[in-house]
This record gives C-alpha cells, structure tokens and sequence, in this order.
C-alpha cells in the first residue's frame, strides 16, 4: 500500500504527514531532527513510501538518508502561499500534492556523484565571494576619503603600508584591520583553488570540458558540479533556460479579425521580448557569460570571436555577447553527452560569396 509522507524540515524538528492513496490522513509524526530519529520514524511507515521534502538547507542530507528507504523520494523548490501557515499545514500540504501529482519546480538531487569536486567547487566560490566583498569594504576607506588608490597595491601587503599612511588616524585602524582580513582570506582562497584543481584533475569530464572556448579548470568544475547529469536536459533550450540564457517573449491580445481574407481571426504578429529567464542557477549564468567575454577579448584567433565581429555590425555588443554564451553552453552540453572533445571547425561559418 502507498504511503504519501510530506516532511516540514526544520534545525530542531520535521513534522512528517502520512496520507494513503485515497487522500485519508493516516498520522503526523513530530520527529527530532538527527539522522538515527528520522529513519527510525520513517521505518515505521508501512508499506511503499513516497517523500516529499522542500528545498532548504537540509534536503540534500534528508534526501541522502531517506533514498534507501522509499521508493521515490523527490525535493521541490517552495512556492509562495496566502492565508495560514504551520508546519502541519505545509507537511499535509506537501503528502497531499505528491499523492496527486501535482508537483512542478522539482530540484535535482544527486549528492552522492562528484561529491569530493562539488565540495571543492562550493568551498571555492564561497571564498571569492567572501574576497570580493572584503576588498569592496577596503577600497571603500580609501574612496572616502578622496584618495585615488591602485587596487593592486592596497590589496597587496608589500606595498600597503604607504597607502595607510595617507589616510587619517582616525579610520587608518579599520583599514589596518580590513587588510589584514583580506590577508587572511585570500591565503585560505589560495589553499581552496588547490583543493579545487587537485578534485578536477580527478574528473575525467571536467578535462574535457575546460578544452572549450572561454572555459578553463575552474569554470568547468563548476559547470560538472552544478549539472552533475547532462543527460537530465532534453533540449539545449531546457539547458539555456536552467543558465539564465532563455529569452522571454511576452504577448497579450493575440487573436485579431482578418478583414482582408475570410473574416476569420489571424494571429496577431507582435511580441515583446522581456529579457532574460530569472529563474535560473546563478553560477552557470555567470560562468558561461564569463566565458563568452573571454572569447571576444582573449581568443582572436576562435571562429566564435570572428561569429561576434561580425554580428556587431547589426547587433548590440551585450545581445551578441549573449549570442555568443549560448553558443559555448550549447557546446559544452554537447560535449558532455557526447563525450567528444571541442572542434572549433564546427563554429566555422561559410564564406559568403
């Protein structure tokens, strides 16, 4: 006999819902939030379990436990909702939505492949963030006070210390202090980017995945990381749509009378594009639009570059930019599941006559 569970997830408790196949709400169960808790109470459903978990913080080890244990076990992205809320509310919520199937806005879940790299990867792009903004806030003191700075040479301990001179007494103690933050972020970055290249060079995909244009080491691990399963993306529309690369069109009023041919209704010819898709991973969007400046910066001598050159007669820098990064993501998918390394001939366009 089915058995639909929706579980509320929380740091101290989940409230786990079990409802049969006919929709009957069969008991709710307030269990701590530790490994050996959850399983004991999941093992004591009877019969075929499904489970459904919201996205947070703890679905990826929730999933992790409860996958040897249920038949299906699935994670959504939470949709906002109106009126009472409770956490016996969403977890009844969930069992019933799941036992109907009517669920949308799955999340992938796959923990267990390229852990050691995906580890690597999130370790990485905490540490530049958390550089980013210190460097942020130190140039900050320096900017208000009308002093024009050379980044590399405040940011660099050798020669900071002419630099904190200029500034008053006043703030030179903050400064000191956010450059020696700084110091010590950046030594522990260089420590996560070794960590990072010893667990790609492990992964035979992400060697050959970085010989595409625009992608070295570092932006394949974090496409290998993200992705894990290319295989999950049909169409390379479905992959663009998940990087942020999809264009939205937006129409209203399609339908018009045909005056001119039979009187009947015509479809209406006008659309409006909205820009790009904002439901999408972050670190994908901004690896692949890295990539494609890259190219057009870096790499002349790529049939990308001379695609871009050639569509800036008519096109606007960004949108052919644009172009260009859907272009390498299209690629990189192909690669992967083909498992072929880049041929740059493929780019080639033929010469008009």
């Amino acid at each position: 006999m089915d058995r639909y569970i929706g579980i509320d997830a929380h740091k101290e408790s989940c409230t786990m819902a079990v409802m049969g196949p006919t929709g009957r709400r069969l008991q709710e169960l307030k269990v701590e939030t530790c490994a050996k808790a959850l399983k004991e109470a999941l093992k004591s459903i009877a019969g075929e379990r499904h489970v459904c978990l919201e996205e947070g913080e703890l679905s990826a080890w929730m999933y992790e436990l409860f996958e040897p244990l249920a038949k299906r076990v699935v994670v959504i992205q939470a949709a906002k909702k109106e009126g009472p809320k409770s956490d016996s509310i969403d977890s009844w919520s969930l069992a019933d939505q799941l036992r109907r199937g009517e669920l949308s806005r799955f999340v992938f879940k796959e923990p267990g492949t390229y852990r050691p790299l995906r580890e690597a990867v999130r370790c990485y792009d905490g540490m530049v963030r958390d550089s980013v903004r210190i460097k942020n806030r130190f140039g900050a003191v320096f900017r208000a006070r009308g002093i024009q700075v050379r980044s590399e040479e405040i940011y660099s301990g050798s020669s900071r210390s002419k630099w904190l001179a200029k500034l008053p007494v006043k703030v030179r103690q903050r400064a000191t202090l956010l450059g020696e933050e700084l110091d010590g972020v950046m030594d522990v970055r260089e420590q996560t980017e070794t960590w990072l290249r010893e667990e790609a060079g492990k992964v035979s995909v992400v060697k050959l995945i970085s010989t595409a244009p625009g992608i070295g080491l570092i932006r394949a691990s974090q496409i290998v990381a993200v992705v894990v399963c290319p295989e999950r993306f049909r169409t390379i529309r479905q992959f663009w749509a998940y990087c942020g690369l999809a264009i939205v069109m937006r129409s209203s009023s399609d339908w018009v009378k045909d005056a001119e041919a039979t009187g009947g209704w015509a479809r209406k010819a006008v659309q409006q594009t909205r820009g790009l898709n904002r439901k999408r991973n972050p670190m994908l969007k901004s690896v692949f639009k890295g990539a494609a400046l890259t190219v057009v910066q870096r790499q002349a001598d790529d049939a990308l570059t001379s695609h871009y050159m050639e569509m800036l007669k008519t096109t606007k820098p960004n949108l052919a930019r644009l172009t260009i990064a859907r272009k390498i993501a299209a690629t990189v998918l192909a690669m992967w599941k083909n498992k072929e390394a880049y041929d740059q001939t493929r780019h080639d366009r033929p010469a008009r006559s």
